[in-house]
Formats: structure tokens, sequence, C-alpha cells
């Protein structure tokens, strides 16, 4: 089978805005090519490209991230078993986590010594955030209801998860069916190391393509019930932000994306269908989403200038080294044209030198005459054509025989 690499190549001007903050509340940075640049950590991107799947997938194919993994787990229970009081859903869920992965679940020392036995407040808890499917909470729970024979004694159901192939089964429901968010970015589970999950998605920091000062913003609230006698501010602080062409980059790995999803899912569907879901939905995703640090201060809502997409057949290849030396402002104010030009010149440049050029796999996006010199890098597509087509050729290139 040809491997199917997914190159994501974007170019976003964003106005004065602070997207991601540092433990002292500044937008962070980073030193490249010796000058500080504007940085959005890849976590922080990856949050809100997680974030736009409620929108572009069904939650059934999305997971939840949680260290309240029991609650969680508590609430299918009880929609299957109603007659389970919420203490005896809870310990059944406790318990059945416990065996499938080798976690301490347990009721935190904070709400152990407030709960007063409340059953909400006394919920065990994983001591690290959980990642599970909803195919795989779903499975737990009817393991568990089954388990404890539908009398809700926690002794039940540790007898009956003593048992080796009962203790297998729960083990595998949480290795397999494993949702589109698990499948592209991973999971680490620090108890039982074989259940890990290596993220198909690599998602890099992304980079102001030019040098950044921060500049702070010096705020006053006024007191409403303040009378015209009492002068001045009812509050005072100061907001630090910048503003800049970023350069962001995201590669997916889609033979490893189909094998952590597994092949077709349903019967009604081809063996490629849930890695092309997948993969349409992390395209969108990605490109339009932003993350929301101090959105409502700044209001900063904006999309890419440019998207340059790419199907490779070897390795993943990011474009940052272009911007090593920043680049200047042009002589009409601005930095994205400039950004444009010297894409145009690194790509072709880079990908002849290494035999790696994939001009029948590559697709623009771009906005504005600003982006005109990207237009010749590959097919220009608009962002549903790009979504469409690069699914159905991901799709072409997993067929058996490709």
């Amino acid at each position: 089978m040809t491997r199917t690499i997914l190159d994501i190549h974007i170019l976003q001007t964003v106005p004065p805005s602070n997207l991601n903050r540092d433990d002292t509340g500044s937008p962070k940075s980073a030193v490249y090519g010796g000058v500080r640049r504007a940085r959005v950590s890849s976590q922080a991107w990856k949050r809100a490209t997680r974030t736009a799947f409620s929108t572009l997938l069904d939650p059934s194919e999305l997971g939840i991230r949680t260290k309240k993994v029991a609650a969680v787990l508590a609430e299918r229970i009880s929609a299957l078993d109603p007659s389970l009081s919420k203490v005896a859903a809870s310990d059944l869920a406790a318990e059945t986590l416990r065996a499938a992965t080798g976690s301490k679940i347990e009721v935190p020392k904070r709400k152990a010594k407030d709960s007063d036995g409340d059953a909400d407040g006394r919920a065990p808890e994983s001591s690290y955030l959980m990642f599970l499917s909803s195919h795989q909470l779903l499975g737990l729970a009817e393991l568990a209801v089954e388990g404890s024979k539908g009398s809700g004694d926690i002794k039940a159901i540790k007898d009956f998860l003593k048992d080796k192939d009962n203790k297998a089964r729960a083990r595998k429901l949480v290795d397999t069916r494993h949702s589109v968010d698990i499948a592209l970015f991973g999971r680490m589970v620090a108890d039982a190391t074989d259940l890990n999950v290596e993220a198909a998605t690599q998602v890099a920091h992304a980079l102001s393509v030019h040098a950044v000062d921060n500049e702070s913003d010096y705020y006053t609230a006024v007191d409403d019930q303040n009378s015209d006698a009492e002068k001045g501010a009812g509050m005072i602080g100061i907001v630090d932000f910048n503003s800049a062409t970023l350069y962001r980059y995201a590669a997916v790995d889609v033979n490893r994306l189909r094998s952590n999803l597994g092949e077709g899912l349903r019967e009604d569907e081809s063996s490629t269908a849930p890695t092309r879901r997948a993969v349409e939905a992390f395209l969108e995703g990605f490109v339009t989403s932003l993350p929301t640090g101090k959105i409502n201060s700044f209001g900063n809502h904006t999309l890419p200038a440019a998207v340059i997409v790419k199907i490779r057949n070897k390795r993943p290849i990011s474009f940052a080294a272009a911007f090593e030396r920043p680049v200047t402002q042009g002589d009409a104010g601005g930095f994205l044209r400039g950004s444009c030009e010297r894409l145009a010149r690194h790509v072709p440049e880079l990908e002849k030198a290494y035999g790696v050029a994939a001009p029948d796999t590559t697709w623009i996006m771009r906005v504005g005459d600003d982006t005109e010199a990207l237009a010749g890098l590959g097919t220009e597509v608009t962002l549903s054509e790009l979504v469409d087509t690069v699914g159905a050729v991901v799709a072409e290139r997993l067929e058996p025989g490709a």
C-alpha cells in the first residue's frame, strides 16, 4: 500500500490579540532565526481543532478526556440500568475502570473530606486525564451492568472482573473502537502503556513570519454605582497583546490514522469511510479553528489568507525554514505579500533539491492579491472543494491494491 502523508501549511494574519498566554498572562513567544516571534502552542491549536469537531462529526465518533471518567461512565451505567442508585453506579464505574485500565480511580482527598457521603461529591476520579471514546464508554457500561447482575453489588462486579477472561474483555474494550480525536491526537495511559495510542497527527507551534514585540493595553472599568462626586475608575489593569502573520503547519499520517481507527466500522460503509471522515474533519477543523484566549477582549476572528495542502508518499515536510530569516515589512506595509513570495520561491527549490515535488496532489486556497505568488504551486480550490477533493484522494489511495 502506498504511504499517504497529508501536509497542511497555512498563512494567517491575526490583529491585536492574545490567543495563547504564558504563566504571566503575556502572549507566548519564541526565538527563531535570532529574533523574537509570536507563538501559539500546538496544544492550543489542537484544542481548538478538537472543539471544532463538535460541528463536523457525530458525537458517537468523538471521545471524552477527563479526570471525572468514573462519573461519565456512571451516567452511562445508570442509563442502561435506571434501578441503580447514584452511589452504586459510581462504584461499578470505578471498579470497571480499574480493571480495564489498571489506573487508580479514587475519591480525591479534597472531596473525601467535604462530601459527607454525598453521591455527587464523593465521585471517584483518575489521577490524570483519561481519554475514552463514546463506543468504549458504552462497552464498559454494558460490561459493568452484566457483571453486577443487576444488583449494583460491588462484590458481584469485583468477583466478575477477577475472572481472567472478563478482565481481558474489559481491557479489550478500551483498546478498540477509538474515536476520531483519539486516533488523531493519541492517548497516554500512564498505568498501562500497552493501551497508549500513538498520534497520527503532528501539529507545529504556530510562529510569526516576522519579528514581534508584545504591547500592553492599560484599561479601566467604571463602577456603575459611582456618583458624580466619586471620581476615578472602579478597576484598572493591564493586558498584553501582539499582532502577527502566522505560519501554521500540521501533518497527518493517514496510514496510522486508519490503523488507529480500524477499517469500516459499519456494514453499510466502505472500509475507507471512517478514515476519510476523520481526514476531512481534521482538515476543515484545523484550517478554520482559532484558539479563544482573550477573544472577548480582542474579537480577533480571522480566517487564513492562504492554505497549501500536499499529499506525500514518504515523510512530512514543513516549510518553516522559509521564514528562518524574518520577513520584513513591505513598502506599503504588511507581511503577507512578502510571506507568500518567500514561500513561492522556497517550495519549488526545496522540492526540486530533494525530488519530492507533488504537483498532482497539491491544492491552494488563497484570498486576495497579496497571495497571488502562490497561485502556481498547485490547483486552486475553495474550502469545500479542498475538503472533498482531499478526502476522495485519500480514500482512493487507501483502497486495496492502491
